[in-house]
């Protein structure tokens, strides 16, 4: 009797760290990009001639061919 409570205790405590298999993951590393070296600087281009400028309208007014957006209102809140 005087040894039945430290047996438990030890066949218990046996019995507990057998079930504990830890599993080792290896995790592969994420590749990282790494930039090479710089390329040879192209040749210059034509970069074009600039566009024309619109008709400038009146202060106040549009100019001509002007389109004029207008938005609507937004809806009143329902009570």
């Amino acid at each position: 009797m005087k040894l039945s409570i430290p047996i438990a205790a030890l066949l218990a405590t046996l019995g507990l760290a057998a079930c504990d298999k830890p599993t080792v993951v290896n995790v592969p590393a994420t590749p990282v990009a790494v930039p090479g070296p710089a390329g040879p600087q192209g040749a210059p281009g034509n970069t074009g001639m600039p566009g024309m400028d619109g008709n400038k309208g009146e202060p106040g007014k549009p100019g001509e061919g002007t389109t004029v957006i207008v938005t609507p209102p937004p809806p009143a809140p329902r009570n």
